[in-house]
């Protein structure tokens, strides 16, 4: 009876949350996580499209649309509110005079311009040669352009400025645009899109059955073609008077060519047409994954590594010392007395093994900012895995890992001072220790930025970090992280120290002379680390300087975990193989043991300059790829050692807590 009491009681509670579920359902409105809300436009309803700065895979400098002689909006330019991750990374979005009438198919004249002068005839030949590319939005989607490159069909965002014919010395400029506006009709204020990936889910609501005519933009596409008006002509009509439609020239002759004394006529033409594409998979032409084969041979690849560790030296290696430590702790007292004379390889270091290493300091504030570093990467890679991160909400990804990293400064400063804690045995200093963690890797940025800075200002870049944005970061700097890692430190000074399980001898024990050089392995060491990483290391790269979208957070997020493991079984190893040969100068062997990974990344990063940025020009443009990649590297070193060196720590104290010498 009180069973069927409790089970009707159970049905009861079920009933009621599903008929609060169906109300919630049946009232609220949804929303779509990796992207900005949906806007439905009304036939003829004006649609205006935004510009950004203009890129280039040559030079890496972004520049402003308005440097070159195009046409403005009648308004004035007006700027679009930026994030910190926009600004950071030189995106300057502004207004444009581009109009668009929803379901209006038209041909538009724009402007013509004043006879071109010396100085913008050579801004614009500069600016063709260096391949610069004009990057436009419409309701939140970047432009999309087909081309046809040896006889496959590629998709980039953006159009040339201009373009040079080959075998031929001059520049023709880019005048007039054929638009493709994507449109989808739907019906019904009752839809609501819900989703936590790229591609979204409908949930259609029978709450309201009223129909409401709506049409949404899900993709824009563009076609450049150079035409040479007659500027007499041309210069007679007004901005959005309407015209004949406009053939894209063959002849070479009949485009526009940039010289000077010539004038410029700019106009549009945009065509809409109904898609079945719904908006929450609009973003799906962009983020097609390419070489998803590729991804999961890296991962294959990694597991082997991993299993072939774990398999054949971690666990051969774990039987020895299991067998060690059954073996001694089988004999009496005598016999462990006269063991220990005669003791050899790890057991012998057991009165130096916790003895205080060199540059204590810089270790702790190092794994501390390694912490730090980690933490941040993890939950950034878990939040754009689960759609918060999209490249819909432009800065996002770096914006969100700023802040994740300013917060996250209270573990840092809580494990650095932990760790002083631990080898020094005192709580003396850990002020200075959490000042060290709170400005060590950051001032390393800092610097780094500010002397790429100087020379951003000087090609006049859009790049260039405004001296705002500066005191703005110095803000967040000295206002939330500094306080926080002091927070952490205190926290760590409040926590029980780590107890060694054996006492430290006060002369420090001889090492002896090995065949070869300790780094030597150590720096070997990195290359199984590299392994796991180099694949993925190259998307990543083409995404940062090729201009393509990187979304596969989800095959990074496996590659992370791998890596990890990777380190620490690497890390491990070497600790044990340099305990064994009488080596108790442990830590930043097994710092470095994993760390050393990031030597190979930077290398790897001068290799994809070479042979994959062949066409990146100019000593400017090389000195800010190494310097992005410097800073990639030394963040890579500080997490990828800190995870060796904990890990290292561990194994260590559990090696020598098992063993009874006195």
């Amino acid at each position: 009876m009180g069973s069927w009491a409790m089970s009707g009681r159970k049905t009861s509670s079920v009933q009621w949350v599903l008929f609060l579920l169906f109300l919630f359902a049946h009232e609220c409105r949804g929303f779509y996580l990796p992207g900005s809300y949906m806007h439905t436009y009304s036939t003829n309803e004006p649609i205006y499209a935004k510009v950004n700065s203009l890129t280039s895979i040559e030079t890496e400098l972004p520049f402003n649309y308005y440097s070159l002689p195009y046409c403005r909006p009648p308004k004035g330019i007006k700027k679009s509110a930026e994030n910190l991750g926009e600004l950071l990374m030189g995106d300057q979005i502004d207004n444009s005079p581009y109009r668009f009438r929803m379901n209006v198919n038209e041909t538009i004249y724009l402007c013509t311009t004043t006879p071109l002068n010396e100085h913008e005839v050579k801004l614009l030949k500069q600016r063709t040669r260096d391949l610069y590319q004009v990057n436009m939005i419409l309701d939140n989607l970047p432009a999309m352009r087909f081309a046809t490159q040896n006889g496959v069909s590629i998709q980039w965002t953006g159009f040339p400025v201009g373009y040079t014919p080959p075998q031929s010395n001059d520049d023709y400029i880019i005048n007039h645009l054929k638009f493709r506006v994507l449109v989808h009709e739907y019906e019904g204020s009752g839809v609501e899109i819900l989703g936590t990936g790229e591609e979204g889910m409908n949930v259609v609501s029978d709450s309201d059955k009223k129909k409401a005519s709506g049409f949404e933009i899900v993709g824009f596409e563009v076609y450049p073609c150079s035409v040479k008006f007659n500027p007499d002509v041309m210069s007679k009509h007004n901005m959005y008077d309407n015209l004949t439609s406009v053939s894209c020239p063959t002849d070479i002759d009949k485009s526009q060519v940039i010289r000077e004394h010539e004038r410029v006529s700019f106009t549009y033409e945009v065509e809409f047409v109904k898609s079945t594409i719904k908006w929450p998979s609009r973003w799906d032409a962009y983020l097609k994954m390419e070489g998803a084969r590729v991804h999961w041979f890296s991962i294959l690849n990694s597991l082997m590594v991993i299993f072939f560790l774990a398999g054949i030296v971690f666990v051969i290696f774990l039987r020895t010392v299991r067998r060690d430590l059954t073996r001694y702790e089988e004999l009496d007292k005598e016999a462990q007395a006269q063991m220990n004379e005669e003791l050899s390889g790890w057991k012998l270091v057991v009165g130096d093994v916790f003895r205080e290493p060199d540059c204590s300091k810089l270790l702790c504030t190092m794994i501390g900012d390694g912490v730090q570093i980690t933490g941040m990467a993890f939950v950034t890679i878990v939040f754009a895995t689960l759609g918060f991160m999209s490249p819909a909400s432009r800065g996002m990804l770096l914006t969100g890992m700023i802040i994740l990293y300013l917060f996250l400064g209270i573990f840092a400063g809580y494990v650095g001072v932990r760790l002083w804690r631990t080898i020094k045995g005192t709580s003396e200093g850990w002020r200075s220790v959490s000042w060290s963690v709170a400005c060590f890797f950051p001032g390393i940025v800092f610097v780094i930025l500010t002397a790429l800075n100087f020379i951003l200002w000087g090609s006049k870049s859009t790049g260039a970090i405004p001296i705002s944005l500066y005191f703005i970061l110095l803000s967040l700097w000295f206002c939330i992280s500094v306080p926080l890692t002091l927070l952490g430190g205190f926290l760590g000074t409040q926590s029980e120290p780590i107890q060694y399980p054996v006492r430290t001898n006060q002369i420090p024990r001889e090492i002896p002379a090995r065949k070869y050089p300790s780094w030597l392995l150590v720096l070997g060491a990195g290359t199984l680390p590299f392994g796991t990483l180099f694949i993925e290391l190259f998307f990543i790269l083409s995404s940062i300087w090729l201009g393509r979208f990187y979304y596969v957070f989800g095959f990074l997020l496996v590659v992370l975990l791998l890596l990890v493991v990777v380190c620490a079984e690497v890390s491990v190893v070497l600790t044990y193989m340099h305990l064994c040969v009488e080596d108790w100068q442990w830590w930043w062997k097994a710092f470095f043991a994993s760390g050393s990974v990031s030597l190979y990344v930077f290398l790897y990063s001068i290799n994809y300059l070479v042979f994959d940025l062949q066409s990146l020009s100019g000593p400017v443009s090389a000195i800010l790829y190494l310097g992005y990649s410097l800073i990639m590297a030394i963040a890579i070193m500080l997490s990828t050692g800190t995870i060796g060196l904990l890990v290292s720590f561990y194994f260590v104290h559990y090696l020598f807590s098992s063993v009874k010498i006195d």
